[in-house]
């Protein structure tokens, strides 16, 4: 069926990750980090709501994927693209101004591969294989929004930015599980990877939204991203 309740969440993603990224090649980084957010809340609930009513089918699928790298692939990138023109460039990079912005799109090359890759992987059933494109999207927006002002002084520079970006390009596909915060039962021992993570990020919350702004949700995925490493080591060894 074209029309149902399902894919008229996903076009409602689709049309807030068109919006972000509008806002976003305007400078209206606010605004698109709020368009984001509501993409994610539309594609929580798309899932969530072709689960109760029993829906699927190929046309939500491929749906789907189109509305995710619209709202966490070119949006994110956007915004990228945009503190490219802005931030502190040193001298030797200085020819290169005109063009690096324009390396922010790898970061939604990097996003589609992932959403491809999480399409036909069996393996991401209870967990996830690399960083799931909302949460890289969520970083990001969140991170310019709170951050901005470092980001764009003699402290931060472009070739940092490059680099953070292609750091966080590779999570997207990097063969490294993530944990998901699926709770099968309430038990502490089976769930205590996830507990240990939802205190610490309340605790990171609390203590660091006065100080860190909207960049607080930043923090929390990289302590989402560094506990799933340390998890992975500690259960490698």
């Amino acid at each position: 069926m074209l029309f149902n309740l399902p894919n008229l969440f996903t076009l409602g993603n689709l049309v807030c990750g068109c919006m972000a990224a509008g806002a976003a090649f305007h400078g209206h980084f606010s605004w698109a980090l709020l368009m984001i957010v509501c993409g994610a809340v539309f594609d929580f609930l798309d899932g969530l709501v072709a689960r109760a009513i029993g829906i699927s089918g190929p046309i939500g699928k491929e749906l789907d994927s189109l509305a995710d790298i619209v709202t966490f692939g070119v949006a994110p990138s956007a915004m990228l693209f945009q503190l490219f023109g802005i931030v502190v460039y040193p001298t030797w990079l200085l020819p290169l101004a005109p063009y690096l912005p324009y390396t922010a799109f790898i970061m939604a090359a990097f996003s589609a591969l992932r959403l491809a890759k999480f399409n036909i992987d069996e393996r991401q059933r209870s967990g996830f294989i690399g960083l799931p494109t909302p949460a890289n999207a969520l970083f990001w927006a969140s991170l310019i929004v709170g951050q901005g002002a470092f980001l764009t002084s003699a402290r931060f520079n472009a070739m940092w930015l490059f680099l953070f970006m292609l750091m966080f390009c590779f999570f997207l596909v990097a063969e490294v599980p993530l944990f998901a915060l699926k709770f099968k039962t309430l038990g502490w021992e089976e769930n205590r990877v996830k507990y240990t993570f939802l205190i610490v990020a309340l605790v990171i919350l609390f203590l660091g939204y006065h100080s860190l702004g909207v960049s607080v949700i930043a923090t929390i995925i990289l302590w989402y991203i560094i506990w799933s490493l340390l998890v992975w080591k500690v259960r490698k060894v």
